[in-house]
Formats: C-alpha cells, structure tokens, sequence
C-alpha cells in the first residue's frame, strides 16, 4: 500500500472549527507560510510518508505555485496537485504536469476534482450544472492523456475543443491521476481516464459497495483502476487517550458553527458530501459511524469528514481491513498537520510494516520503519 499525508494549505491550528471555508476561517492559529507547510512537508518525509495531498479552492492558497515551492526543500516526497479541470486548458494543464515533473524529478501526483459547490464554481466563471461539470472533466482528461502519449490532437468535444495540440516534451513519468465523485457521472469518468479512484472515508460495508460499482464500470471498460481513501486519524499509545483527543475537538466546537457548516454542505452538489452528512445527520449522538470510525470532523468541515480515532494498533486494524476491501492508497490527515504527521508516522506506520503491508519509500530513514513493539512509542518520543 501507499499512505500520503495533507498540506493545510487554508492554515492549521489544534481545533477544528477555525480553519475552513466560511468557518471563521480568519481565526487560523497556523497560517498556511511558506515556512510552516515546509515543516509539514519535512516532517511527512522523514516519516515515510509517499506524497502529500494539497487541496484546491478559494479557501487555500494555490496548490500548483505552493508545491512548486514546496519541491526545493525535499527530496523524494510527491505531490498530490489538486485542481479543477474548469480552470485551465487541457494543453496548459498537461504542459504545466510536464514541467512539473522535469522540474521536480517526476514527483508529481494530480488530483482531479470536478467540483460540487455551485456558489464556488460561478465565482470562478464557471456556470455549468452538474453533470456538464462531469463531461468537461471527461473531455479534459481524454485530451490530456493524448498529449501525454505523445500524440498531437484534433479534438472537438460539447464543452471543449482543441486543435494540432502537441507538448514539445512527454512528461517522464507520466503523472498518475486521481479522481473522487460518487454520483453516475463520476463513476463513468472515474472508468474510463483515471489510475486512482478516491472516496472518502466510508464505513467498510459502503466502501466495498463503492469499489465493486467503479471496478465493475472499469471492467466494462477494459480497463482496471487502484482504489484510494481519504480519511483523518487520531492515533496514540492507547484507545482511551486517542478518544480522549476526539472528545476534547467535540467539546471545542461552537455549536453556531457546527449549524452554519451544515447548512452550507446542504447546499452542495456533491453526492459525496451528503453521503458524509448522512453519517452522523448532524447529531453529536451518532458519530461513530464504524468501529474506531469517528464522524465528529465532518460537523465543521466539507470534505473529508471522517477520522479513524484509536491506539496506533488499532488503527493499523482499520487501515488493514480497508485493504482487504481493495484499498491501496491512504491519504490521511490529523489536526495539526505537524504533530500529528508524526504521531501516525512513528506509531501506525511502523505496525503496518512489521505486518508486511507497507514498505517506506526509498530514501526514509531506518528509525522511521522501527516496529513500536521493539521501541515503545511513548518511550521514543
């Protein structure tokens, strides 16, 4: 398996209720600096982690200029670029990947996200409904692929058109891509361009249900796809003081901002988002959505709303029976970015590759990948 860590990149702060979208998100005790998300970046390096995902939205900074700068100060760690195929070319988005790649020794990822908040994508200029949004993102992505084999394309398309598009240099690697959506239009997208398909952290049941409907598309296809989940976490030395973390982010939210974030995330689009919000319905009585499956992150925040809260074996447990499922790469996140970096990086990963289910990527330090039954973690620390 692969495990990616998070760059806040709309700042970071040890609550949870200060730091998105529309959510007094001027209060950030972190701002995203340069400086800051270079820490983060160094510390999901030197811990093992593969690449690091970097979100997209007028709530953050940039993610293509931010990684670029990111890139000089490490050395193996990838990118995983989110950004929106409504917002440039398909040319300019393949010779930017190029670049990117030359530039960095082929440490670009590309996270494609259609977007699913009309409020959003009209302030971008972008006024096109749902399922339109699904068929760009499907143009965009066969012209793209074309360009990054090499081909020069003729391409006239509902929502876009190119014509005699060639790169003077093929990106080597080519960038792999990732795509998340849950609704028909997605899968179909998801099938036929795609090499990685995320979804959000789920409980295991709907996961597979998930996997079997896109790995089905795919196969109709003739194609296969590798599966992704976007999950937090909260790991320590022990259940009760992992818990103890997320009943400490429950008591810190403010109830006017759980009710102001719930109902903006009504108004979205996404088939995504409302699956998240059905998992705890608003309710702070419902969010153990599964075991070690903790829903509480979702009542202040669009996205990603689940977290996996345990000791370090513990969630070592969750994140095996997701790959059992089908799952290969877990992008994971905690709050802070930093500290947390750190806690899943010496507590979790180190159970994962004593089990045998995860390799640290060349170039990790030895101390990353001890088992913490030889080094107590606490101890370590």
């Amino acid at each position: 398996m692969r495990v990616h860590w998070f760059l806040p990149t709309y700042g970071d702060s040890r609550l949870l209720g200060n730091q998105h979208p529309g959510v007094g998100s001027a209060a950030r005790r972190r701002p995203p600096t340069l400086r800051y998300l270079t820490q983060v970046a160094q510390a999901a390096e030197a811990v093992g982690f593969d690449a690091v995902l970097t979100p997209t939205g007028m709530w953050c900074e940039d993610a293509w200029l931010t990684t670029a700068m990111l890139a000089q100060a490490t050395e193996r760690l990838r990118f995983l670029v989110a950004f929106r195929p409504g917002m440039l070319t398909p040319t300019l988005a393949a010779q930017m990947g190029g670049t990117f790649q030359r530039h960095s020794g082929g440490r670009l990822l590309v996270n494609v996200v259609t977007g699913g908040a009309p409020a959003e994508q009209q302030a971008y200029g972008d006024f096109l409904d749902k399922d339109a949004r699904y068929a760009r993102t499907g143009e965009f992505l066969h012209v793209v692929r074309a360009l990054w084999r090499g081909e020069t394309v003729d391409f006239t398309g509902e929502h876009l058109s190119v014509r005699g598009a060639s790169l003077e240099q093929v990106p080597d690697p080519v960038p792999e891509i990732y795509f998340g959506g849950s609704s028909p239009a997605a899968g179909a997208v998801a099938a036929e361009h795609v090499q990685v398909y995320l979804t959000w952290g789920e409980p295991p049941q709907q996961v597979a249900e998930k996997i079997a409907w896109v790995r089905g598309l795919a196969a109709e296809r003739g194609r296969t796809v590798r599966f992704g989940i976007r999950l937090h976490v909260i790991a320590r030395d022990t259940s009760e003081e992992a818990w103890a973390h997320a009943q400490a982010l429950l008591d810190a939210m403010d109830p006017a901002v759980i009710a102001q974030t719930q109902a903006g995330l009504a108004r979205s689009e996404s088939e995504g988002q409302r699956r998240m919000r059905e998992l705890h319905g608003g309710s702070l009585e419902r969010l153990e959505a599964a075991p070690n499956l903790w829903a509480g992150i979702g009542l202040v925040r669009g996205g990603a709303g689940t977290a996996l809260v345990g000791s370090h074996t513990e969630v070592a447990d969750r994140i095996a029976e997701y790959h059992e499922l089908g799952i290969d790469e877990f992008v994971l996140s905690g709050h802070p970015h930093l500290e947390e970096a750190w806690w899943v990086g010496e507590g979790v990963l180190p159970v994962l590759h004593a089990r045998g289910l995860w390799e640290p990527p060349s170039g990790t330090p030895a101390a990353a990948i001890e088992d913490e039954t030889a080094v107590p973690f606490a101890r370590a620390r």
